[in-house]
């Protein structure tokens, strides 16, 4: 009664293609797949020394500490109700 005979797994498996279909089956399927893949990348990028991830990548320009400190500030408002 613990396990499962593959008559089992093929009704459930036949009961989630009929539930979502076989084009959103694939659709989950590569999805999970690219999150996979993008975990493992940036494991690998986790990893690198610390002056090879300091170094400015190419194409990338570097905002002045002035404008980045500017940015941060936020404006109260108030908002009006219709009448």
């Amino acid at each position: 009664m613990g396990s499962f005979s593959i008559w089992h797994w093929l009704i459930v498996l036949l009961i989630v293609v009929m539930v979502f279909g076989t084009k959103k089956l694939k659709n989950m399927g590569s999805d999970l797949g690219g999150a996979v893949k993008g975990f493992k990348d940036g494991m690998k990028d986790g990893g690198t020394k610390p002056d090879e991830a300091a170094a400015p990548v190419t194409g990338q320009v570097a905002a002045p500490a002035a404008s980045a400190a500017s940015e941060k500030t936020t404006i109260d408002v108030e908002a009006k109700t219709k009448s």
